[in-house]
């Protein structure tokens, strides 16, 4: 008997985890599509594309919808390293480069860690979760972005 959570996350999973054909045609910058040999996930997104946005990330929050996260967008390619100072809920932060590929996934940051989390040397998008679940989704290094913030000529999965 599946746990009042479990069948949640299945339910959320059943919506999340749709067809690549469903998502040829939609490309916004409040959702982020991930997709991979494990499967397509959708997030609806806040974009933090400048610095005082960056700076302030999820801290402060004592929620996250589950199928929400935040998308971190950086002017150029940089060695990207997160804490969780004042961030009150436990994150997966995975890492992209400026095609989209994910090069890094860091599980479960701690609320309140101080410690560096380091993505790696070309880092261009950052997308914060609810810990745990990239996981549970079975998301991988190697997994690709969608959004409109990739250049369409260097996307892994373009617009």
């Amino acid at each position: 008997m599946m746990r009042a959570g479990q069948l949640f996350l299945a339910a959320l999973l059943c919506v999340c985890l749709l067809p690549a054909a469903t998502l040829a045609g939609e490309c916004r910058t409040d959702t982020v599509h991930l997709k991979g040999d494990w499967g397509v996930a959708r997030f609806r997104v806040e974009l933090a594309d400048d610095a005082a946005e960056r700076a302030r990330g999820l801290m402060y929050r004592e929620f996250l919808p589950l199928g929400g996260g935040m998308l971190f967008v950086y002017p150029r390619p940089y060695p990207a390293s997160f804490w969780m100072r004042n961030t009150l809920i436990p994150l997966d932060i995975i890492f992209m480069d400026e095609t989209g590929r994910v090069v890094h996934i860091h599980e479960r940051a701690q609320p309140l860690d101080e410690t560096p989390v380091s993505g790696g040397d070309n880092v261009l998008f950052v997308l914060e979760v609810n810990g745990g679940l990239s996981r549970q989704l079975g998301l991988t290094v190697g997994s690709v972005m969608r959004h409109p913030s990739v250049a369409r000529s260097l996307a892994a999965w373009p617009c």
